[in-house]
């Protein structure tokens, strides 16, 4: 019989008296100065000792775990004997672990990635037996994000434990808002953060210090006494939780020594995290301050003590892989392996994959601690972070194909000789009707055409749609054979050899859905030609498609002209480089700095791709910077190193955008590139950047003071996927993916600037790492610049990220493939009801996640905007099963509130401003 945890008790204190409440934890960091297995070894040895603390009686109360559950799979891990032992601790109350699974950061992963991270972690716990912390413990993250207290609230989390980002010392009580308006209970911990009692009663700090009991007694009174007058209402807390810090055994007994002797005003009690919200819950309308969304202040000095929060705002570039990695991982998970097997499972049948995406989801989430999805640790945390990523993704990746396979078979008819198919899937909840790129996989024995001489051969094709209507398309690029692996549930695998085909051909997709496209071989020796003129490229250096017309400079600049407003923007794909002397936390800025701007090198154009679907121009640029920062002289060295920078800039038919692939050699060390485009938004003092579940407005200009701060506030902010600026009838926006930090730079042009990459050597606790200068690999970075005609859209740029990040997804099947997926199912498939796809959104709403859960599916959406917006999900067939119904969840799928029926006419909910909605779809029993 499974246990269940101890009721959690609040004793009520002496009358006249303030309860003081120690709780001991420690903050621990899974990897960082040193790699996960050192700090394997030292957590093996703290929970020893608090197990044998618990066991021998010199122990008296409970651990709070640093707000993870991790720290009870790393310990057994290891003490497998002692598997046992922690889970009883962990049922009685003794271990409070939760309810995060890692201690995150919150503006490097996306919203989904921070419900999934405490889903999990409260999933945990209970495996083990125990009851999760409803307490919402953030202390030692770089600044949070306007809807933490909402994403808390859906877990049933009752308050929040702070430090970092908040600069007022003068309490620590504060009702936190989220952008939605959903306020929960706040305690924030001054000067020293979560180490003031390991600094002022531990003297952790201190290696000499040896405790006596009267320096403990003294010690303990004077921090009560200060935290009690900065504390409006309920008890005292004492946490006693520093950096990697077992319990200290001496100071403890003098602490009990000093308790049991009476502490004057106070009483005493050992508790937990949780116990400290559930006293200070009651009395909580006496506090009136309130923090608002975002909190992201820069640290500042103060005039009597300085609080040493410190916000470290450059780990949005530092090591940009990690943040491409984590990207790539999320959106694979997110809009490709959850949705698409919720499709094929509800349609088709079979299993629904849910463990193996779950294995998926904690690889990836064991890479989002903050020091480690930071890209502030030792090379060798982040050398490890690429097998979890490599785990991750390889999991997403076979759900997926195994899914779209699935899904293809099951809406392609039958493949007849001399014939493939191609079928083609879109991530997006709203249909997408536009040209779109896909690879065709033809057998090498197809027949090839010459167009004059045999010079070389192109592959003889045609594609047809599923009404057989010809499809016309632009070659792009093709392949000689290459190898591909046919599996066999029993048999060995067959070696295949295919052509590559790259082409580009107008189509309609459906929302979460996809279509078929039949792929048939013409007669030896006839050519197949489409028209190809005219292209949209309109001289050997600018294109145009009707939308928006492009030119490249000299230089390899844009000059981009809307032909719906007459707007020009110039000097866009300017590429600038400075000194950065820092490290993973900061971008170091340096006194004798020299910046360096593309505008006056010399470039390389080609054109590489025109017709009348796709034009695409590679831009080569040779950029002489300095070689490195010369640390003696403190200023860039004279010596120069080449910066190669290919830019493959894209234009198609109908789009108003302009796709830009850059790729950067980087010998170079110690700077730090961006690409600016100035808006020409001369008049706009606030631009706009998308953030988990929110968009947030940000001022152009610094703060007014900012030259009194410790750590000023700088000019780069995060994003998640995009940044845009504005003014009337005219503005840019930057859609991207893994590139995390922008800024809109307080100058006339108001121009965006978008951080590709910083490279440093700096790396705390050692005398340097070579990786953090990323010299051992190409960069390469995707994203769009949209003008705009008016205020951005959150939701289409919102969808535009997915795209960016997600692309399409094709498949291509020869006969036998057809046949062996086709075998797997147990029913002939509803083609119709499939290619119909897993659902539509129509309306404001941004999708977020659609995934099966118990046998339902689960979608979450979110409103990005200012005001209430209606959305509709409207089902596809393969939804609308007889008993079919919904209802809203919380982000534990625990009801939240009345449902109905399932029609085809869809679900409509009104969203309130920055609302964040789950809706569960299944059977009306369910």
């Amino acid at each position: 019989m499974k246990k269940t945890a101890a009721p959690r008790r609040a004793a009520k204190p002496a009358a006249g008296n303030r309860q003081l409440l120690y709780v001991l934890s420690t903050h621990w960091d899974r990897e960082w100065y040193q790699p996960l297995m050192v700090y394997r070894d030292r957590l093996v040895h703290l929970m020893d000792r608090l197990l044998d603390g618990w066991n021998n009686g010199t122990l008296q109360g409970p651990l709070q775990s640093d707000g993870q559950s991790i720290l009870l799979e790393d310990y057994t891990e290891i003490r497998r004997s002692r598997t046992d032992e922690v889970r009883r601790r962990v049922a009685e109350g003794k271990i409070n672990a939760g309810p995060w699974y890692v201690m995150p950061d919150e503006f490097l992963v996306s919203g989904e990635s921070l419900v999934r991270n405490l889903r999990l972690g409260r999933e945990v716990v209970r495996d083990w037996g125990g009851t999760p912390s409803d307490a919402g413990y953030v202390c030692d993250i770089f600044g949070h994000n306007s809807q933490l207290p909402q994403i808390f609230a859906g877990f049933g989390i009752t308050g929040a434990y702070i430090w970092r980002g908040v600069n007022d010392t003068s309490q620590r009580l504060f009702w936190w808002e989220a952008a939605d308006g959903t306020r929960l209970p706040a305690y924030k911990f001054q000067f020293n953060g979560y180490c003031c009692y390991a600094f002022k009663v531990r003297h952790a700090n201190d290696h000499k210090f040896v405790p006596t009991a009267e320096a403990v007694q003294a010690d303990l009174l004077a921090f009560a006494h200060e935290e009690a007058a900065a504390t409006a209402t309920g008890p005292v807390l004492l946490f006693d939780g520093g950096d990697h810090l077992e319990w200290n055994p001496a100071v403890y007994a003098h602490m009990q020594a000093a308790v049991k002797a009476g502490l004057p005003g106070f009483t005493f009690r050992h508790g937990t995290l949780d116990e400290h919200l559930d006293q200070l819950r009651p009395q909580f309308d006496r506090v009136t301050a309130v923090l608002r969304g975002e909190l992201r202040d820069p640290g500042r000095w103060e005039d009597k003590k300085t609080d040493q929060q410190w916000l470290i705002p450059g780990v949005l570039s530092s090591r940009v892989w990690i943040k491409q990695a984590n990207a790539d991982c999320q959106n694979l998970l997110c809009h490709w392996a959850e949705p698409f097997n919720a499709l094929a499972h509800t349609g088709l049948g079979g299993d629904d994959r849910a463990d193996f995406l779950r294995e998926a989801w904690k690889w990836l989430i064991q890479n989002h601690p903050h020091d480690s999805i930071c890209g502030c640790s030792i090379d060798q945390v982040h050398e490890d972070m690429k097998y979890r990523f490599s785990q991750s993704r390889t999991i997403g990746e076979r759900v997926t194909r195994t899914a779209l396979r699935r899904l293809a078979a099951a809406i392609t008819g039958e493949i007849r000789d001399g014939e493939a198919a191609l079928s083609v899937f879109n991530p997006l909840p709203r249909d997408l009707d536009e040209t779109v790129e896909v690879t065709v996989e033809l057998p090498p024995d197809w027949p090839q055409f010459a167009d004059s001489f045999w010079f070389e051969g192109r592959n003889a094709f045609r594609v047809f749609a599923a009404d057989g209507a010809e499809i016309p398309y632009q070659l792009l690029s093709q392949t000689p054979p290459r190898t591909r692996c046919r599996e066999y549930p029993m048999n060995f695998p067959e070696n295949v050899q295919v052509r590559e085909v790259r082409i580009s051909l107008p189509l309609r997709l459906p929302a979460l859905g996809g279509v078929s496209l039949a792929i048939r071989r013409e007669a030896p020796g006839l050519p197949v030609r489409h028209p190809a003129v005219p292209g949209l490229a309109t001289s050997e250096r600018s294109m145009a498609n009707g939308i928006l017309a492009v030119a490249i400079a000299d230089n390899g600049t844009l000059a981009i002209t809307d032909l719906r407003t007459g707007a020009v923007y110039e000097r866009g794909l300017t590429f600038e480089d400075t000194a950065d002397i820092g490290d993973g936390w900061y971008h170091g800025r340096a006194v004798n700095d020299a910046t360096f701007v593309s505008s006056a090198c010399a470039s390389e154009i080609a054109l590489v791709a025109n017709g009348n679907q796709l034009a695409t121009f590679r831009i080569r640029t040779t950029m002489p910077v300095p070689a490195e920062f010369d640390f003696a002289a403190m200023r860039r060295t004279e010596t120069r190193a080449m910066l190669v920078i290919d830019s493959l800039v894209s234009l198609r038919p109908g789009a108003d955008r302009v796709e830009i692939t850059t790729t950067v050699t980087n010998p170079a060390k110690d700077h730090r590139l961006r690409v600016l485009f100035p808006s020409g938004a001369a008049a706009a003092k606030t631009y706009l950047a998308d953030a988990p579940f929110d968009v947030i407005e940000r001022l152009i200009a610094l703060r007014a003071d900012n030259h009194l701060y410790r750590e000023p506030e700088i000019e780069t902010k995060p994003q998640q996927s995009w940044t845009a600026v504005s003014q009337k009838g005219r503005g840019l926006a930057v859609v991207s993916t893994g590139l995390l930090e922008t800024a809109v730079r307080d100058l006339p042009e108001r121009p965006l600037a978008l951080t590709l990459f910083r490279g440093t050597r700096r790396t705390v606790l050692t005398d340097g790492e070579p990786e953090g200068q990323l010299n051992s690999m190409p960069l390469s970075f995707h994203y769009w610049l949209v003008p705009l005609t008016g205020a951005p859209d959150r939701r289409r740029l919102a969808e535009y990220g997915i795209q960016v990040g997600a692309g399409l997804r094709d498949v291509c099947l020869q006969a036998v493939d057809h046949r062996l997926v086709r075998a797997e199912l147990s029913a002939e498939p509803d083609a119709a009801a499939l290619t119909a796809g897993l659902f539509r959104l129509d309306g404001g709403a941004v999708l977020t996640s659609a995934r099966q859960v118990a046998g339902t599916l689960e979608v979450r959406v979110f409103n990005p905007g200012t005001a209430a917006t209606v959305m509709t999900l409207v089902p596809g067939p393969a939804l609308l099963r007889p008993g079919a119904a919904w209802r809203p969840v919380d982000l534990e799928s625990r009801p939240a509130g009345a449902g109905g029926r399932l029609t085809a006419k869809g679900v409509k909910v009104t969203l309130g401003p920055k609302k964040i909605v789950t809706l569960q779809i299944g059977r009306a029993e369910a």
